[in-house]
């Protein structure tokens, strides 16, 4: 039985028409751009099927396997090309060159009165993206090896600033390289989460307009977060800060303590999004983690977070509390928590009052401010904040807040 083989062309035509089913390339440049960029020509290890799929193509690892440069899932690239909202004749730069794909998609979005300038650590990884681009007539990017902390200053200012990388940290360099009011799209990872944000600048801040979880191989060289196994086996795994006093070694063997089970009352369908609740907790509970379950500890009943990769907990000292839910029926779940050890049980009723507060306003769109560490207190704003604490970084600080209602709703 023949394989029906199909054209690049068709399957990039394909590729975008599956993208725009699900809400991205939804303006008509970024469609135009993804329809004209020849993916299969940054991934040539790749099959030409593979190039066109909704999945990332790893080009480089490390001995053990860990992927260290990758072309992104191609819905995930259109999702933060229109975070950018790329105008003709942008000065943008990139921090992580990847293959040259989306240097070279943004360099169409941007047209001949702009330029683009992509940055990266990896002298195999540029090398790579610049075959890439000058095989596909973007002989004008410009190219630099270069740790991506320090951004490219000799090309700034710049309207636009994109990762490709997961980033833990915003450098001075970024205050410094963009424009005013200019758009920088970052998946920012704090609290063991990841999230696209698109910020614009405001005087000393970067402030969102808008943000989407996502998952990003981090930039090398930002050691922000710890990670550690709370089980003799290694298959349940705490995330965080390095700014959070959360010691696995205090959790050892808190799984096969008791667990006590706290139900919400909160339902949502199969295809509601619930990641609000976490993120919203970022803004004013410094307990707040990442839990990530192995299949198997999944299978076995050990640790049953509601997203087994990724899901909110919140530890204190020897106790651990994780959001979890349960089907009710066909399509619709009940969002809860699991607590073990000693407090087990009241940070298990903690996090199911977030789940109400957030169900109370599920539409609201939380706003994260960006400051540098060493800006004035007088700049940095407050109002609607859900805690007076920022969130602590090497370079920067991030204060969560939300509407008024949202705020009134969080005080009751």
């Amino acid at each position: 039985m023949s394989t029906i083989s199909y054209s690049p062309e068709v399957l990039r035509a394909a590729m975008v028409d599956r993208i725009r089913g699900v809400g991205h390339a939804s303006t008509p440049a970024v469609d135009a751009a993804m329809r004209t960029v020849p993916r299969h020509e940054f991934v040539p290890e790749a099959s030409t099927e593979d190039a066109y799929a909704d999945i990332a193509v790893v080009t480089k690892r490390t001995d053990d396997g860990t992927a260290l440069s990758c072309a992104s899932v191609p819905a995930i690239v259109a999702m933060m090309l229109d975070q950018l909202q790329v105008q003709p004749g942008d000065r943008i730069l990139e921090i992580g060159a990847g293959t040259g794909y989306n240097a070279a998609l943004l360099a169409q979005l941007t047209g001949p009165g702009g330029s683009v300038t992509t940055v990266d650590i990896d002298a195999d990884v540029t090398a790579g993206a610049r075959r890439g681009l000058d095989a596909t007539g973007n002989e004008q990017v410009h190219v630099v090896t270069r740790d991506g902390s320090l951004g490219a200053s000799e090309n700034a200012p710049y309207d636009r600033i994109i990762f490709t990388v997961g980033a833990w940290d915003l450098t001075p360099a970024f205050w410094e390289q963009l424009a005013p009011g200019g758009r920088l799209v970052v998946p920012l990872r704090w609290r063991g989460q990841t999230r696209s944000i698109a910020f614009v600048r405001d005087g000393e801040a970067l402030v969102s307009d808008s943000m989407e979880l996502c998952g990003f191989v981090p930039m090398i060289g930002q050691e922000g977060e710890r990670t550690g196994a709370i089980d003799t086996d290694g298959l349940v795994t705490l995330y965080w800060d390095v700014d959070q006093t959360i010691d696995p070694t205090k959790l050892s063997g808190v799984l096969d303590q008791p667990k006590e089970t706290v139900w919400s009352k909160v339902l949502v369908g199969s295809q509601d999004p619930f990641d609000g609740v976490w993120l919203r907790m970022t803004g004013h509970d410094g307990r707040v983690c990442r839990i990530s379950a192995d299949p198997v500890a999944v299978n076995a009943g050990l640790c049953t977070p509601a997203i087994p990769i990724r899901s909110p907990a919140l530890v204190e000292d020897d106790s651990l509390g994780y959001l979890a839910f349960r089907k009710l029926g066909e399509g619709r779940f009940e969002l809860g928590a699991i607590g073990h050890g000693p407090h087990g049980g009241h940070l298990a009723g903690q996090l199911c009052n977030e789940i109400e507060v957030w169900n109370q306003d599920r539409n609201a769109r939380p706003t994260v401010r960006a400051y540098l560490t060493d800006a004035p207190r007088s700049a940095i704003s407050l109002d609607h904040a859900l805690s007076n604490e920022a969130i602590e970084k090497a370079a920067s600080r991030l204060v969560v807040s939300v509407s008024r209602r949202s705020a009134r709703h969080a005080s009751t």
